[in-house]
């Protein structure tokens, strides 16, 4: 039987993204285009999609979120009555709303309606203004100063515009959206958690960071037990236990003693990984990993933190990882770093956009900014999955997150 906490994202802590229209405006088609699979029934007979239905997916590098297909808002009879009704009573379930709008139709009752009813439940809404292959002359502009929300012109056949319209959804997505919970959907109550914490030159004088805190107070809310142990004393630890700890996370720096103390049964990841999946998207950022292989000397490399801090002799962005990468690639690469809640303008020069946890900023900033670098065409990865590959453990350190694993192996990434 499968492990359901280990390998599925709860539907309470996935986005919820309802796709309304007229019918045949396209919907199956744009939720196709969104994931980049043909998941969706696509016909041209309208009235395909008659209840609500609910699917579970991940859309890079948004991450796993839950599509609402919508019966269409035009339908008629007395049966399609009950369908819009149905309908609308997912607005309040709804965190953004696509309006898919056909220009063949352009826009009446039927789209403020949908508007209307939306606002009345707080929830966020795009237009979509698709099958612009077929009219690249229908103006967005126009029916969002009629509409008053904001509209992305798509071709969900052809999937152009749908980065600017990720983009949009990032944007307008709600201030608290993350992952519910950084660690408590892989532990069960009772469940005991190592946690490693390196005390070393750059650990803050008397107190722990805060990945360290928040991960704890993670623990304990899900009524578990959090073993806080430095890497030298973590073989003891598990020793003295009972049986086993539910899973070991360990700050990144100490993969390879932690990876050899904890014994192969037991499940291993780091804090930058949880927060990999928390913060951003741990499917893009291990897709981002790939390139590494294919690094030269001489390469440009930016490296991105979210917040300026003291920097330490051998620090992790500057020192280690460029280490790493330099007998990796097998002679020095062209590193860059910034510090801050921007990106440079310029990234599309570089061949890999190294990422750190991004503890201080939020994941809206986050996965703006993975798609930032995926618009440029430059892959992104985090300290904690590029630090477990360059280390050679990090099909171990992803062995929480199947998802994750299959895609990693499906690249051919140790």
């Amino acid at each position: 039987m499968e492990d359901t906490t280990l390998s599925q994202t709860p539907r309470g802590s996935r986005l919820h993204i309802a796709i309304f229209g007229r019918r045949n405006a396209g919907k199956s088609s744009l939720i196709n285009a969104l994931t980049n699979q043909n998941i969706a029934i696509v016909s041209d007979i309208p009235g395909t999609t008659t209840d609500p239905v609910y699917k579970s997916m991940e859309i890079l590098p948004i991450g796993p979120v839950v599509i609402i297909d919508t019966a269409g808002i035009d339908d008629v009879g007395e049966l399609g009555m009950l369908r819009i009704e149905k309908a609308y009573a997912v607005l309040a379930k709804t965190d953004i709303l696509l309006l898919v709008i056909d220009p063949t139709n352009g826009v009446d009752s039927h789209e403020l309606e949908v508007i209307q009813k939306a606002k009345e439940h707080n929830v966020a809404i795009i237009g979509v203004l698709n099958k612009i292959d077929i009219f690249p002359n229908a103006s967005h502009e126009e029916i969002s100063s009629i509409l008053n929300i904001p509209v992305v012109p798509v071709s969900a056949v052809n999937r152009k515009g749908i980065d600017e319209l990720k983009l949009a959804m990032i944007k307008l997505a709600p201030k608290d959206w993350m992952t519910s919970t950084i660690i408590g959907d892989l532990i069960a109550p009772g469940d005991t958690v190592v946690l490693v914490v390196p005390i070393d030159r750059a650990a803050p004088k008397g107190r722990l960071i805060l990945p360290q805190v928040q991960t704890i107070r993670d623990i304990l809310d899900h009524d578990a037990i959090a073993l806080v142990v430095k890497e030298r004393e973590l073989k003891a630890a598990i020793s003295n236990l009972k049986k086993n700890p539910r899973l070991v996370v360990t700050d990144s720096q100490a993969f390879l003693k932690v990876a050899a103390d904890t014994p192969p049964d037991v499940p291993m990841t780091s804090f930058s990984i949880l927060f990999a999946r928390n913060k951003g998207d741990l499917i893009s950022l291990v897709e981002g990993v790939k390139v590494v292989e294919d690094l030269v000397p001489g390469d440009k490399v930016l490296i991105a933190e979210a917040c300026t801090h003291h920097r330490v002799e051998d620090d992790i962005g500057t020192v280690k990882i460029p280490r790493w990468l330099h007998h990796v690639v097998g002679g020095p690469l062209d590193f860059k770093w910034v510090s801050g809640h921007e990106l440079p303008p310029d990234i599309k020069d570089y061949k890999l956009i190294i990422h750190c946890g991004a503890c201080m900023i939020n994941r809206k900033e986050m996965l703006h900014r993975l798609m930032v670098a995926q618009q440029a065409g430059v892959p992104m990865v985090n300290y904690g999955v590029l630090i477990a590959h360059v280390l050679g453990i990090l099909k171990r350190a992803l062995a929480p997150f199947p998802h994750a694993l299959e895609i990693l192996e499906n690249k051919n990434v140790e």
